[in-house]
């Protein structure tokens, strides 16, 4: 395999992170309407890497290619990374019926596309903010067979080794592999840049293709969400005097 790296960038609208999400009317899901979305933070720092990977050595990267599984309105966060420098890009359009996909899902779409585009890195979001289930990376190396590295803090390329340094408990460590290779962003791995207009001007002329996603089969969902509530209100809490009365109140709750 060429050691030139053909990047592949899967990236998730979500509801913004300034918006603090409220349970809809039914109790099915989180409530949408009128509600500001935007890209995924942890996919944004995947773009940004991906990006600067190519600004560092520009013979380094043959191509940045985005992807998303979601809505129509999903143009819009890929066009924003087309704005940023990504080379073109695919949508996975779901229709207003189809319900959200689970991580197994989403990973059996992505490899589908990685191989279309012949891609050998993938760098995604350890996590969307939304479903936070932080899975979809590891799944994906497991169906695509290939080495990955989580939650990285800092990406070097050298050749067709890639060096990940990730923050564990007792501080960091660094690991590396060949590629082709999967990696997931945290949050200290680099500060996306802005979007600006003439960019998102020029960003309109770059390639994005839209397929179904009925055109992908084995993606349907294993679970079925039964209800979604808002967390139970904390309770005030009770100063004590004393140990003794400590545990007596523990005693009283059931704690002890």
């Amino acid at each position: 395999m060429s050691n030139k790296l053909r990047i592949f960038v899967p990236v998730k609208r979500v509801i913004d992170f300034a918006v603090k999400p409220r349970v809809n009317k039914a109790g099915t899901g989180v409530e949408t309407t009128g509600v500001k979305f935007s890209i995924n933070p942890f996919c944004d720092i995947a773009v940004e890497e991906a990006l600067l990977l190519k600004e560092g050595n520009k013979d380094l990267v043959e191509n940045i290619h985005v992807a998303s599984v979601g809505p129509s309105k999903a143009q819009d966060i890929l066009r924003q990374a087309l704005a940023k420098g990504a080379d073109d890009s695919t949508l996975v359009e779901m229709g207003p019926k189809d319900t959200e996909l689970e991580p197994l899902g989403v990973a059996k779409v992505l490899k589908k596309l990685i191989e279309e585009q012949k891609s050998n890195l993938v760098i995604l979001g350890k996590q969307a903010i939304d479903g936070d289930n932080g899975q979809t990376g590891q799944i994906l190396a497991g169906l695509l067979k290939w080495p990955q590295a989580t939650q990285a803090s800092k990406v070097s390329v050298n050749g067709d080794k890639v060096e990940v340094t990730r923050e564990v408990d007792g501080g960091v460590e660094t690991v590396a592999a060949k590629l082709p290779m999967i990696i997931t962003t945290d949050l200290r791995l680099n500060e996306p840049r802005y979007v600006t207009l003439p960019n998102i001007m020029k960003a309109k002329k770059k390639p994005l293709k839209v397929v179904k996603i009925k055109d992908f089969d084995g993606v349907a969902n294993r679970l079925e969400t039964l209800k979604v509530a808002e967390p139970a209100k904390r309770q005030a809490g009770v100063k004590v005097e004393n140990v003794d009365e400590l545990v007596g109140k523990l005693k009283e709750t059931g704690t002890l």
